[in-house]
This record gives structure tokens, C-alpha cells and sequence, in this order.
């Protein structure tokens, strides 16, 4: 049974990115000091990015050993490989070329000139999480859409429905570029902790409709995302509407 969700608010998305990066280093130090390789989950957009350049900034500074961790990513934008709608470009930009990360251990959801469907990219990416994963996430870090998405389930799309899958194909949807690769809510639901990231006034009435007591997740899919630890890190403009 998943703990009680958990909400930490900051003035600004400067405090939000620094605490958020403080936290992220504590659980990868203790995690390796247990003698684990921790496996994340990486999100995308604006607020991501700017953690991720923070964690590249502290690197030196943590004993973090980058090489022993394991990078995933809650969905991705099915385009290709030198995109820059890509996730994972803007990961490795920010964060990963700067770490001495292990290249073995970042998975990547195969590109639109590697494989020729993003079906074919989600059989790929669901074959490597059942060979490489470690069955859970230490953290699994999401972003919420003012609609109410998180990774790539939108409100309404047949992959909100999706079971007895780990990745599938989201095409049309309504944040371009149309065809995508996501997790499904069974994949994203075997995590040591939830992380969702939000920042601004644009997303303050979707991140009031996921906390609220009532509501459904067909209508606003981050509802249906817990872990045995859930927190919502928030500014205060994206905080507004609690």
C-alpha cells in the first residue's frame, strides 16, 4: 500500500530545483552505500532541465558514482535520435555527457530513424526494462501537463486503458510531436518513490485536480501514479490553486 502523498512547497523554481537536487543526491548516496545501483527515471521540459544542469553542477561535489547509476526514462518523443524534442538529448546536454555516467546503463526508447514504428520502439524499450531493470525505480521523477498528463498519458487516450504492458505507441497526441513512447500506469507503479516536478501557474489548476480528494484518472491521468514514496515538489506560483 502506497504512504499518504506528500507535498513540499518552495518561493520560487530556483528553491524547487536545488531542494529537489538536494534529495536526489541523498537517495543515490544512500542507495550505492547499501551496495545498490539505483535505477531513475528521467522526465522532460523546462523544469527538468534546469535539475539536471544543477546535478551536473554538484557532481563534483557528491560521491554520487554516476557510473553506478542506471537511467531510464518515464517517456519519450517519437522523432529522431538528434532531435531536440528528445528527451533524452536534453538529459544527456544537461546532465549525462558531464557525469561520467556508464554508457551501458543509459536505456534509451530507440529513435524514429533506428526503429520504423513507435510500436516497434515500445516492444524494444519494454524488452529492455524486463532484461536490464532492476524490477523497480528508486525514483521515477514525472512532470504534470496543464491537462492533467504525466509522461505521455493524456486524458482520454487509449494508453491511459492500457494493461499487461510496460511501454506502448500514443499517437495524435495533443502536445506535439504527435506520435510518442510511454510507461503505463503498471510499469510507473513499481517505484521506491515517486517524484513529480512542477513549476509555474500554467500547471497550478492540473496539480489541484490530481491532489484533489475526488476526481478521476481518465481525466487527469497523474492521479494514477503512486509510489511506496509520493511527492509532489511544487512552487508556489504551481502551488496556487491547493
Amino acid at each position: 500500500m502506497s504512504a499518504p502523498v506528500e507535498v513540499r512547497r518552495h518561493d520560487d523554481a530556483d528553491l524547487l530545483v536545488g531542494d529537489v537536487a538536494s534529495a536526489l543526491l541523498d537517495r543515490l548516496e544512500a542507495a550505492q552505500a547499501r551496495g545498490e545501483v539505483p535505477q531513475i527515471g528521467l522526465t522532460g521540459g523546462t523544469i527538468a532541465d534546469a535539475l539536471h544542469r544543477e546535478l551536473a553542477r554538484r557532481a563534483a561535489d557528491s560521491s554520487v558514482d554516476w557510473s553506478r547509476v542506471v537511467f531510464w526514462w518515464g517517456d519519450e518523443r517519437f522523432v529522431e535520435a538528434a532531435s531536440p524534442d528528445r528527451n533524452a538529448r536534453q538529459a544527456r546536454e544537461a546532465l549525462l555527457d558531464h557525469v561520467g555516467v556508464d554508457p551501458a546503463h543509459v536505456h534509451e526508447v530507440p529513435a524514429s530513424d533506428q526503429v520504423a514504428t513507435a510500436e516497434e520502439a515500445a516492444e524494444a524499450y519494454s524488452r529492455a526494462l524486463r532484461e536490464h531493470g532492476a524490477g523497480f525505480f528508486e525514483v521515477l521523477m514525472l512532470g504534470i501537463g496543464p491537462d492533467g498528463h504525466c509522461a505521455s498519458l493524456f486524458p482520454g487516450h487509449p494508453a491511459v486503458h492500457a494493461t499487461d504492458a510496460i511501454a506502448v505507441a500514443v499517437h495524435d497526441s495533443p502536445k506535439p510531436p504527435p506520435d510518442r513512447v510511454t510507461l503505463t500506469f503498471e510499469a510507473m507503479e513499481r517505484c521506491r518513490a515517486v517524484w513529480f516536478i512542477a513549476s509555474g501557474d500554467g500547471k497550478a489548476d492540473a496539480v489541484a485536480r490530481a491532489l484533489a480528494d475526488e476526481g478521476s484518472v481518465e481525466e487527469t491521468p497523474a492521479r494514477g501514479v503512486s509510489g511506496e514514496e509520493t511527492v509532489w515538489w511544487l512552487d508556489e506560483d504551481a502551488a496556487s490553486s491547493l
